[in-house]
């Protein structure tokens, strides 16, 4: 079923999980101890119902049905998996460490999407 959407629909879907994903992780700060992915899934949902192009030309006996569900949970553990495996860029880690320096922290991150993070929590901080 997924597979035979747009790809218009399909890179939406994809952009909504991205962006989901990366602000539940900025709304418990990056804390793995405190992920739940009930709470992330429950934050995917609200921000697809609200904010999504996809939702609405889906049809709806495709969003209910056990199939699509599957493929979207398959779905949801790519993109989770592709941004945290995507590696910081040298740009960032150049940066992290002179605001670093700066301010006298030492922030631990693994990924592109937790350096873009930290990078601006140390902004912040430095204002």
């Amino acid at each position: 079923m997924y597979k035979e959407l747009s790809s218009g629909v399909k890179i939406s879907i994809t952009r909504s999980i991205s962006i989901s994903f990366e602000l539940y992780l900025a709304s418990i700060g990056w804390d793995e101890d405190k992920f739940s992915m009930e709470d992330f899934m429950a934050s995917w949902q609200q921000y697809f119902t609200e904010n999504a192009a996809w939702f609405d030309k889906v049809p709806h006996e495709v969003l209910v049905s056990e199939e699509f569900h599957n493929e979207i949970a398959k779905k949801v553990d790519e993109v989770m998996a592709k941004i945290l495996g995507e590696e910081p860029t040298k740009k960032q880690i150049d940066s992290i460490a002179k605001l670093q320096k700066k301010l006298g922290t030492n922030y631990k991150y693994d990924c592109k999407a937790e350096a873009a993070y930290v990078e601006q929590l140390l902004k912040e901080k430095l204002k």
